[in-house]
């Protein structure tokens, strides 16, 4: 007869209620911190107090404003000649991506391999500014993004704040299936089938019961670029994006689309996408749509750029430049028509941690940096459903802060020097 266990249950009780009560009394007596530097962005009111001090109490922001109340024992955190502003988010990222062949990479590292690496660029993307991302698909990984981004939100790693989708959705012989390998090697697809109304639900319940936070869908691809003409071949119909969204929307989710042109793009429009992805070319009657239901468009102008740069031979780099001088002049019509923007890399296939370029090149391409910031900032907690929450230095707002030399509205190039990162009021980079 086995002796009974009471005393080590009893102990294992103890100490968690004692963990319990260390918790409470610590959030009880939250640490509070004011920042203090030369410049803070409002980037509502889209001006710079000087100088600008922020009250952090706990994982929130207590107050804002030139001078802020600096309570009894408050730690002070002199961050001197730099600009104070909301954590950068980034729209669309790949964690389980890196530099090198994309396509060998997915086939040849394990996942857990690739879940570690996940976890490195989680962390090279916080120490960059950005707080908050939304990572576009696994690539082949599965619902290996859940455990990472619960491990953040776990505070057992560091990294942004993260909505997440699993593996991408595509149909046999899509944008991202194993079309140039052996069929005789059976080559996984980097996405997961669904090829009728049918098999998208069936996919989006099986990823939203593994963890998602939305949905991701390829729409088109392959994109050619002939007699400096755009052309992308559409993968899903209008009533079968419909039936996509339908069903995310059942558990009050959204799904967005990898769609580079029409009559993809206008598709997904008109079933009613949270964002479309790249838009290289959208047609006027999309951008009204997208105007119309502020559905946002995510240029990812860095990943081209980074393509044209490390093509395999001069015919691919021209055909990688012409692509993005075509993005560039189809985004300042977007742009002008009032189609809503949000500010996504697509990093992963070049460094983490670099993405601040995006914001440089849609300044580039026609935005002010007051633009380009009101996107990244404002759109993105929209985009992200973090509206309230983040994006703004404000009262009851995350304590997501990062400081940059200089004054981004007068030179966007300051955010790929970000020197302060706060998120959730943890400091994780002085």
């Amino acid at each position: 007869m086995k002796k009974p266990h009471f005393v080590p249950a009893l102990t294992t009780l103890f100490l968690v209620c004692t963990l319990i009560s260390n918790a409470e009394s610590q959030t009880e007596s939250a640490h509070s911190i004011v920042l203090h530097a030369a410049r803070l962005l409002d980037i509502e009111n889209g001006r710079i107090l000087k100088p600008g001090e922020v009250l952090v109490q706990g994982e929130r922001i207590a107050e804002v404003g030139s001078k802020v109340t600096h309570p009894a024992g408050a730690e002070t955190i002199d961050l001197g000649d730099s600009t104070l502003l909301p954590g950068l988010i980034d729209a669309h990222v790949h964690l389980f991506l890196h530099p090198g062949a994309e396509d060998l990479q997915t086939v040849e590292e394990s996942v857990p391999q690739r879940t570690i690496l996940a976890v490195l660029a989680a962390q090279a993307d916080l120490m960059a500014g950005f707080t908050a991302e939304r990572d576009m698909g696994t690539e082949g990984a599965g619902s290996a993004d859940t455990a990472v981004r619960n491990a953040i939100d776990q505070g057992l790693v560091p990294g942004p704040r993260l909505r997440i989708s699993g593996n991408a959705i595509d149909i046999i012989g899509g944008h991202e299936d194993a079309n140039h390998y052996n069929p005789a090697q059976h080559v996984l697809s980097n996405a997961t089938y669904a090829n009728n109304p049918a098999e998208l639900v069936t996919v989006i319940r099986e990823q939203l019961k593994e963890g998602a936070d939305f949905i991701k869908i390829y729409e088109t691809g392959p994109d050619t670029v002939r007699d400096g003409r755009f052309s992308a071949i559409y993968q899903y119909t209008e009533a079968e994006l419909k039936a996509a969204v339908e069903e995310a929307a059942r558990t009050g989710k959204q799904v967005a689309v990898h769609a580079t042109g029409e009559p993809g793009t206008l598709y997904a429009a008109r079933a009613g996408v949270v964002s479309i992805d790249h838009a290289n070319q959208l047609g006027d009657e999309t951008m009204r749509i997208m105007h119309e239901k502020l559905i946002f468009a995510v240029p990812t102008f860095t990943i081209f750029e980074y393509f044209s740069e490390h093509a395999d031979s001069p015919e691919q780099r021209a055909h990688d430049r012409q692509m993005l001088d075509l993005h560039g002049t189809e985004f300042r019509k977007q742009f002008a028509a009032g189609v809503p923007m949000a500010v996504g890399s697509d990093v992963g296939p070049f460094p983490h941690g670099t993405q601040a370029r995006e914001l440089e090149l849609m300044v580039k391409y026609g935005m002010t940096p007051l633009a380009a910031l009101r996107a990244d900032l404002l759109n993105g907690a929209k985009l992200l459903g973090w509206q309230g929450q983040i994006g703004e230095l404000k009262p009851g707002y995350f304590a997501d802060v990062i400081a940059v030399p200089g004054d981004p509205l007068q030179d966007i190039t300051v955010l790929q020097k970000v020197s302060f990162v706060m998120k959730s009021g943890v400091v994780y980079r002085k």
